[in-house]
């Protein structure tokens, strides 16, 4: 009989309401076997189901999980504000199969594990309530194919386990399996899950996974097993594959985009969400990410680039290169995309009642441009985004803060991008990429009439990064999409102003980093040193 420890953990992290106080303590937990978790007199099956909650706590949880900074910190879109963060490895080439900043190799295959266990003992406890036991073995098996995505998206094909409960004497000399063949399982496990699980919970339930949750993770799945790195061969069948799993997501009219685009990030229940990583109420975000002349005390770990500043549409619709946007050098941050006040703090800006202070010698930015390499904003400017305006200049109120791993705005422009490449820029294209755009009350949001396919190529890729940034999109946008080496080889920018005596600002663009990106190998992450020398069969990623 195995004994187990972390099984029935206190899971106030994911939120799950219906995470009751233990009801029996037979011994100590760190002792506690398999037979008592799945019990076989527990009608109930408590323990089982907290083991199952055991398994969401290891789903992405996207905020500054990196060294205290969000991956999209190693990106063209963000620096850390301290130069010597690993995330920061991905955008200066500093990663190596010894020294990798996001490992997720163990953690994915704890879950595969989990999972496994759980699916061989779950049939010996006795529930009584009909159906509930199918859908809790699909959510695990649900689980256990987003942990195998986990895996495939950062290094490929790897080794397929299937339903092996793995104990100390197992042989864990598994080679790997093709990509292909990781996504034929994964898209197969989530169908099936699909048919036992439900289309929504009741509120102490919220966070678990649904039949949508199943389709939306076959979506993302199919569009990167079409995208450029998986499909070189530009093969139109995977990408009409990719839209309809998009548009079969679409069709269940379970999701719609609220008219806030900030209510997305701060209320725990909202129509956009389809899978999020809960967490209770608390302001750990902004005290890692806030502005840091604020009295908190705020860390403002992430620094936006002026890359991704400049991506941002003015209000009218153009870019600000184009002819007629308005766009004011003087005023750079005047009549912007409203998504910009949503995700960048900026010099000027009203936040929690004072003004955001990023000027050389402001509250927000003290020693200046190139003058430290931590401590305070290097870009010019600090991430705003998924921080709550529920507070005063000196002390935050606790909020909801809950992760989107997957929301129904990334499904209509997965629906968008994948049927351009099939199709072209089709009436249906242009339809699913106005809804973002309207929601973010552009003004015109309708797109221009007769883009090509490679412009409205262009107009997604755009969309996509203003639409989720910071959400863990663009870090594998560019992998996917092979541009990380175009994106990633040269330098990544900031702002510098500085404040005359007459209080006339003047805004020069500064290098901040550079970047390095080695095409030859790094659009896969190495396998990890550990598994090459544990496993004899393991196959290392090529020029690693």
């Amino acid at each position: 009989m195995r004994k187990y420890t972390l099984l029935l953990p206190v899971l106030a992290c994911i939120g799950f309401a219906a995470c009751q106080k233990d009801v029996i303590e037979k011994e100590p937990l760190e002792f506690i076997d398999d037979d008592l978790v799945f019990d076989k007199l527990d009608s109930l099956g408590v323990y089982a189901e907290r083991y199952l909650y055991n398994v969401y706590a290891d789903l992405p949880s996207g905020f500054n999980r990196i060294s205290s900074n969000i991956l999209d910190a190693g990106t063209d879109d963000a620096v850390p504000n301290n130069a010597t963060a690993t995330v920061q490895y991905f955008s200066n080439g500093q990663w190596t199969p010894y020294n990798l900043p996001d490992n997720r190799w163990t953690q994915n295959y704890n879950i595969i594990q989990k999972v496994n266990l759980f699916l061989s003992k779950i049939d010996q406890v006795p529930l009584k309530t009909a159906g509930l036991k199918d859908q809790w073995k699909a959510e695990a098996r649900l689980m256990r194919a987003w942990a195998y995505f986990e895996l495939t998206k950062r290094w490929g094909g790897v080794p397929l386990i299937g339903d092996q409960v793995f104990d100390i004497n197992s042989d864990i000399s598994y080679p790997r399996n093709s990509y292909n063949e990781c996504v034929s399982y994964i898209v197969k496990e989530a169908d099936t899950a699909r048919k036992y699980l439900p289309t929504a919970y009741a509120t102490a339930y919220y966070g678990r996974l649904t039949s949508g949750a199943a389709m939306a993770l076959k979506s993302r799945v199919l569009l990167y097993a079409a995208s450029e790195l998986n499909n070189p061969e530009h093969n139109t069948e995977k990408w009409l594959a990719a839209a309809q799993a998009a548009k079969d997501v679409m069709d269940t009219k379970l999701y719609t985009l609220p008219a806030a685009f900030d209510d997305v990030y701060l209320k725990r229940k909202n129509s956009e969400i389809i899978v999020a990583y809960m967490t209770g109420q608390g302001y750990t975000v902004e005290m890692l990410n806030g502005p840091v002349g604020s009295k908190r005390g705020d860390g403002g770990a992430t620094n936006p680039t002026q890359e991704l500043v400049d991506e941002f549409e003015m209000a009218n619709g153009k870019m600000i290169t184009e002819a007629g946007s308005g766009y004011d050098a003087n005023k750079p941050y005047t009549g912007r995309d409203p998504r910009f006040y949503y995700t960048v703090f900026h010099n000027g800006m009203s936040w929690l009642g004072r003004t955001v202070e990023t000027f050389d010698g402001g509250i927000d930015r003290a020693l200046g441009f190139g003058n430290t390499v931590s401590g305070e904003t290097r870009t010019g400017y600090y991430m705003r985004k998924f921080l709550t305006t529920a507070g005063t200049t000196s002390s935050y109120t606790s909020a909801d803060h809950c992760f989107p791993i997957i929301r129904y705005g990334e499904i209509l422009l997965n629906y968008a991008e994948a049927l351009n490449e099939a199709s072209g820029p089709v009436k249906e294209v242009y339809d699913a990429v106005q809804l973002i755009r309207q929601r973010a009350k552009l003004n015109p949001y309708t797109l221009p009439a007769g883009l090509t396919k490679e412009q409205m190529r262009e107009r997604i890729r755009h969309e996509r990064r203003v639409e989720m940034a910071f959400e863990e999109q663009r870090f594998w946008d560019i992998r996917r999409w092979k541009i990380a080496d175009k994106v990633l080889n040269g330098s990544l920018h900031g702002v510098q102003i500085t404040k005359a005596q007459d209080g006339s600002l003047t805004y020069t663009k500064v290098e901040v980093t550079p970047t390095k990106f080695l095409a030859d190998r790094m659009y896969l992450y190495p396998i990890p040193y550990q598994e090459m020398i544990s496993n004899g069969n393991m196959r290392q990623n090529p020029n690693w």
